[in-house]
């Protein structure tokens, strides 16, 4: 395949802008920020909804950042504004937040729509892009005004579509829409009834909810102080069994394991299955405790190449072991 002149440089100097967009929103950060962040948050706590409106791709980024909110427990839709000027309007409440985005400030139907809902008295956020001698209409009507002082789009001069103006709007609505969830100590539980389906769902679960192999019902316990062979033959009587052995102590306390691939090692170097299995033993391996979650799992499993993880309790006994296949079955690891 052949690659047209310059087109690598373009894609690069495409991103490089976008990047330097959100880079630049980011140092505008001000105390008004916090303040668009406290009209999010005292709409929620008194019922409200935050209404999202825009025109064209404004609206489609409006979209996705009261999506955003709504997933982290932020009432919130969006609402087309030429839409509301035909009977949408009963959407909104008094107790209701407006955030309008508009990249020019000027955009008619937007600034209509503000129009109004400033005469009834409605809190509105505004999010413009370019950084103007004077404000822009919305602006003026905003009670907090955010503006992204963007300068130019990526791809500019060659196009003039907006680029860096609707992502930089995204990452700004993920930024307030975060920083009120923080605000609310919204938690991981909090967001786990919220998308109870799919690979979110699935992350944020407990590790113990998801436990094939359990201690004391199809995972056996195995003491440290027996042979290879004995552990091998206690295991056989459990049936299917896990690809690591759990040994303990005396106490009951995990002490390490034995996988396959140890037993692999040890019948290829000619070692015996009749010494005692703690001198072949993996010491100390890597656990979860059983307050952990399975995105924790993921985690290691990704940083380590751990294929089986222990799940412990907090005195070091063993609750069960979690196989990388669970994970794989769940589609939340890949092989």
């Amino acid at each position: 395949m052949s690659v047209p002149a310059g087109e690598i440089d373009f894609l690069k100097r495409v991103l490089r802008d976008e990047a330097a967009a959100v880079a630049g929103v980011a140092e505008r950060v001000s105390p008004d920020f916090c303040r668009a962040v406290e009209l999010v948050v005292r709409c929620a706590e008194q019922g409200g909804t935050v209404l999202v409106t825009g025109m064209g791709k404004s609206g489609h980024v409006g979209a996705k950042i009261s999506a955003s909110l709504a997933s982290l427990g932020i009432p919130s839709h969006s609402v087309h504004p030429t839409e509301a000027a035909h009977g949408d309007l009963g959407k909104f409440r008094h107790q209701d937040v407006v955030l309008a985005i508009s990249s020019s400030g000027e955009t008619e139907e937007v600034v209509d729509l503000a129009l109004t809902l400033k005469q009834d008295g409605l809190d509105i956020i505004s999010i413009t892009a370019v950084q103007r001698p004077t404000p822009s209409s919305l602006e003026r009507l905003a009670t907090v005004p955010l503006v992204l002082g963007l300068t130019r789009e990526a791809g500019e001069p060659e196009f003039l579509a907006p680029t860096s103006s609707t992502t930089a709007t995204m990452a700004l609505g993920d930024a307030l829409a975060l920083a009120a969830a923080r605000r609310r100590s919204f938690t991981h539980e909090d967001f786990k009834r919220r998308h109870p389906g799919g690979s979110l769902g699935g992350l944020l679960r407990s590790v113990t909810d998801v436990l094939r192999f359990v201690a004391g019902k199809n995972m056996p316990l195995i003491a440290d102080s027996v042979t290879i062979a004995e552990a091998l033959r206690q295991a056989e009587s459990m049936g299917r069994r896990p690809g690591a052995l759990v040994l303990i102590n005396s106490q009951g306390v995990m002490t390490g394991v034995f996988t396959d691939g140890d037993l692999r090692r040890l019948v290829l170097r000619g070692g015996s299955v009749e010494v005692p299995i703690s001198t072949v033993m993996t010491r100390s391996p890597r656990t979860l405790q059983d307050d952990a979650l399975v995105k924790d799992a993921v985690q290691m499993i990704r940083e380590f190449r751990q294929d089986e993880i222990p799940v412990v309790d907090a005195f070091g006994k063993p609750v069960g072991i979690l196989d990388v296949q669970d994970l794989m079955t769940m589609k939340l690891v890949k092989d």
